[in-house]
């Protein structure tokens, strides 16, 4: 929750408060009333009107993760936010490329990573494995269209040979 008791000399009252799309929204509810503090069922009628409004932006908060966990972002170099092509060194110390993901879990409510080997797989199974982890914890369907435009993004030869030299 996002609703926070404020007691300090400038203010007393409720903030509620919620990142939505990289924009802050703030609200503040004043606990007191001809410079007294309010008390009692005063009191418990703001923190409810607080509450709602941070429900209120909850909702759109989870709105928009929804909406952008939809979406497919690329990063300067073309690849696949939170899905990356990488060399991994094995404790032989041979560089092995691999497919990397980390992404913020929905399943877990943390960032969750794995590593996939493209030269235990092949490109085509590392890829799939790396895009089924990734939709498991962003919970994307595999008859969606985003799931499916995924699967079609799978790097070629050259471009894992390009993403592990950088």
């Amino acid at each position: 929750m996002s609703v926070e008791l404020l007691d300090n000399p400038r203010f007393y009252g409720f903030r509620v408060r919620r990142q939505i799309d990289g924009k802050t929204y703030q609200e503040y509810f004043s606990l007191k009333e001809n410079s007294k503090r309010l008390r009692g069922a005063k009191r418990a009628e703001i923190k409810a009107v607080a509450d709602a409004r941070d429900e209120e932006l909850k909702v759109l908060q989870q709105k928009n993760r929804d909406k952008k966990d939809r979406e497919i972002e690329l990063d300067p170099s073309g690849q696949i936010r939170g899905i990356l092509c990488r060399l991994k060194k094995e404790k032989s110390g041979t560089m092995t490329p691999v497919f990397q993901v980390g992404v913020m879990s929905r399943l877990r409510g943390k960032i969750v990573n794995t590593t996939v080997s493209i030269t235990r797989h092949g490109r085509v199974e590392a890829w799939q494995r790396a895009v089924d982890f990734y939709c498991e914890h962003k919970k994307i369907g595999k008859r969606t269209k985003t799931y499916k435009e995924l699967i079609s993004r799978c790097p070629k030869p050259a471009q894992i040979k390009k993403y592990t030299q950088q």
